[in-house]
């Protein structure tokens, strides 16, 4: 009933681990990784948090109010020395004390900018570093979208070399155990069976360490997706066909998120110049206060005037008028300053347009050379394998040798791993000229 019981577990927990499977195409691994993925998560909080920066900056034009009060005892009151003739005793000096041994104040007080140039231009500068984030954040996306394509058809890749090492392992064991019973019945050297032992261990050999690399691969494609290292993905097969590429005479530069957000810092440095540039211009402000005092020569909390505490109210109005006029040259410096940073940001445009219009070139051709090393390839393949049969019939049939059969067995074996490599290239070059056509979030579409 123990091992029933034992063997029951083990059986629910296969089921589990089963279910736990999950089938991945690239759409679905893309969306996965745009819901998961750290970067994607950080560029989507970057706009969440251009919000709370707008309304940082808003809020300089709007009324700042704020409270205040004191509380203030005087052990010793300062004396003010003052003509006596004030007092009917002229030619006399008196030494008088003014104020009380405790004061209380309690108010509020209000600021309103009436005109300050650099509110004016930190609003505008907000509402730009909003639509810089969101073109970050589609520049993340792509970012992203381009690491899982690429990891995700390279997990394809070994896959394929994987099931070409099984398949080969399978054939070199059937050769073996036919060289076998030839050897057991006198009909083939000990040097053929032990050379065919040799290449099935080294088959399997390489079959581990693909698998090794299977797995290495795998991992490495739930990170860059944000998936949990151990859950256990499928890949589908026919998410690998070769489809023709579409080529257009030049990509539309403008478009590329690349491109968008060099443009973006350049709207946000020439406002930070117009704001160095506000320096020069005067600032006028309203202020306001209201206040409440008491004094005596007791706390003034909760005293009346019986204990000599009196409470009175005054309040005050103002206009403030600020002229900047000389400041020591710091003004025209800062200025200078954001000058170069704009001159900066322009040659980089410049030098990503002509990046961009290369990337585009590079991977016309690369895609191009790919499609012929594909179909070379592939030609290849057929002949390489066409080979292998007919050696292979030959050597059952005694008209070929051992030497000859392993052979033909290695170039199949290269020109199958030639083509999965090619596909590879292929897939590679793909993503770069989507990539350059600014492109990639197609690949959710299909």
């Amino acid at each position: 009933m123990k091992q029933l019981l034992i063997l029951t577990i083990l059986s629910f927990v296969t089921i589990a681990n089963a279910q736990e499977k999950t089938t991945l195409t690239l759409k679905e691994a893309i969306k996965y990784a745009l819901e998961n993925k750290a970067d994607a998560k950080k560029a989507q909080l970057k706009i969440e948090n251009s919000e709370y920066q707008i309304q940082e900056v808003r809020s300089r034009a709007l009324p700042q109010i704020s409270a205040n009060g004191s509380l203030t005892y005087n052990p010793i009151i300062q004396t003010t020395v003052i003509d006596g003739a004030a007092f009917n005793a002229p030619g006399t000096t008196i030494q008088a004390a003014f104020g009380q041994k405790w004061i209380s104040t309690a108010g509020v007080s209000l600021t309103q900018a009436l005109f300050d140039q650099s509110v004016f231009t930190g609003l505008k500068a907000a509402k730009t570093t909003r639509e810089f984030y969101q073109i970050n954040n589609q520049l993340t996306e792509e970012q992203v979208i381009e690491r899982v394509a690429n990891n995700y058809y390279q997990v394809y890749v070994l896959r394929q070399k994987l099931a070409l090492a099984e398949s080969n392992l399978n054939t070199t064991s059937k050769v073996r155990d036919i060289v076998k019973g030839q050897f057991d019945n006198g009909l083939a050297k000990k040097i053929d069976l032990d050379r065919m032992t040799v290449n099935l261990s080294n088959i399997n050999t390489q079959k581990q360490q693909i698998i090794n690399a299977v797995q290495l691969q795998e991992n490495a494609l739930k990170f860059y997706i944000g998936m949990p290292i151990d859950a256990e993905i499928n890949i589908p097969q026919s998410e690998f066909e070769i489809t023709p590429a579409a080529f257009s005479d030049t990509p539309n530069v403008a478009s590329r998120s690349e491109y968008l957000i060099l443009k973006k810092q350049e709207e946000l440095l020439v406002l930070q110049k117009k704001s160095v540039i506000a320096g020069y211009y005067p600032t006028l402000s309203l202020s306001a206060s209201y206040n409440y005092i008491g004094q005596g020569p007791q706390m003034p909390w909760f005293a009346k005037p019986s204990d000599g505490v009196y409470w009175s109210d005054f309040s005050a109005i103002g206009l403030n008028l600020r002229v900047p006029i000389f400041s020591g040259f710091g003004t025209r410096a800062k200025v200078r300053q954001a000058d170069v940073e704009l001159r900066t940001i322009q040659e980089d445009i410049k030098d990503t347009q002509l990046g961009l219009n290369l990337d585009y070139k590079n991977a016309k051709t690369q895609i191009e050379n790919s499609i012929i090393t594909l179909q070379n390839q592939k030609e290849n393949m057929r002949l390489a394998n066409e080979i292998l049969k007919n050696i292979n019939n030959n050597y059952l049939q005694g008209l070929a040798s051992l030497t000859d059969l392993l052979d033909a067995e290695n170039a199949s074996t290269e020109a199958q791993n030639n083509y999965t490599a090619a596909i590879l290239d292929y897939k590679l070059a793909e993503i770069k000229l989507i990539k350059s056509k600014g492109e990639l979030r197609t690949l959710l579409n299909n």
